[in-house]
């Protein structure tokens, strides 16, 4: 994902409300979510060509997320695929505190990359940028590509867009997608200076991009509500637009880690 904005213990129904756009070449072979047949308990979509997931949830409600960090001069070198990290925590094969020393341990195996992973009601956020795991307070947040609440104009906007939608006791699904379908370009003068050119900078700027080659390629919104039922939808927008795809179940008894 490029853009995740949510709502964490911050609804009185709905304590974990998502809405996020996943931005990456079009030429990228790419499976919408679903249950995946070799992981039954896990709904994500699937990178085809690295093998791992920008988004997923597991029927127990463990949950995790994944952006890029921008960066104008990104590192050389080998680097694994960041969507195995997502995938990593979902498998279940690991405690939250092994998983986090993993991820400390690995650090420099990677490009930079924030990760929202956690079992629904206890989420945490790590960037390998800084280094730092950190338990979620209650609220309404952004991830873009920098760490987590930096306000870029994208990251502000959305956020103040989502906590107008919340305040209705029923999320509206049209009004939530709405705010992912942004294509506003924002003033120069409030653009991060992340190390490329103005003109990109402008580009990648609103909630939705679309460039020739590279833009937002789906749509997802995740809610789950006190009952533990599970509304999952994404929205394929890139290269070609698509239906509305809905998957729902009823989490499973777990507490977290």
């Amino acid at each position: 994902m490029c853009l995740i904005l949510f709502a964490y213990k911050a609804h009185p129904r709905y304590p974990l409300v998502v809405a996020a756009n996943r931005d990456e070449a079009y030429s990228r072979p790419t499976q919408p979510v679903h249950w995946w047949p070799d992981r039954p308990a896990l709904l994500a979509g699937k990178d085809l060509e690295g093998g791992g997931t920008w988004l997923g949830i597991t029927r127990s409600g463990d949950f995790a997320a994944l952006t890029n960090v921008r960066s104008g001069t990104p590192p050389t070198g080998t680097f694994r695929s960041r969507g195995e990290l997502p995938l990593l925590f979902l498998d279940q094969q690991l405690s939250t505190l092994r998983f986090v020393t993993r991820l400390q341990e690995s650090r420099t195996a990677y490009r930079g990359y924030n990760l929202l992973f956690g079992h629904y009601t206890q989420l945490q956020h790590y960037s390998n940028a800084t280094g730092t795991v950190t338990p979620l307070q209650a609220g309404i947040h952004g991830l873009s590509n920098a760490t987590l609440d930096t306000p870029w104009p994208k990251v502000a906007k959305g956020k103040k867009r989502l906590a107008e939608t919340l305040r209705h006791p029923e999320p509206d699904p049209a009004k939530l997608l709405a705010i992912l379908e942004d294509r506003d370009i924002a003033p120069d003068h409030q653009l991060p200076a992340t190390g490329i050119s103005l003109e990109l900078e402008r580009q990648l700027s609103p909630a939705f991009i679309h460039t020739p080659n590279y833009g937002t390629r789906s749509s997802c919104l995740l809610l789950i509500d006190r009952d533990g039922q599970v509304s999952l939808l994404e929205k394929e927008r890139a290269p070609r637009e698509g239906s509305l795809l809905k998957h729902q179940f009823r989490i499973t008894s777990k507490s977290a880690d």
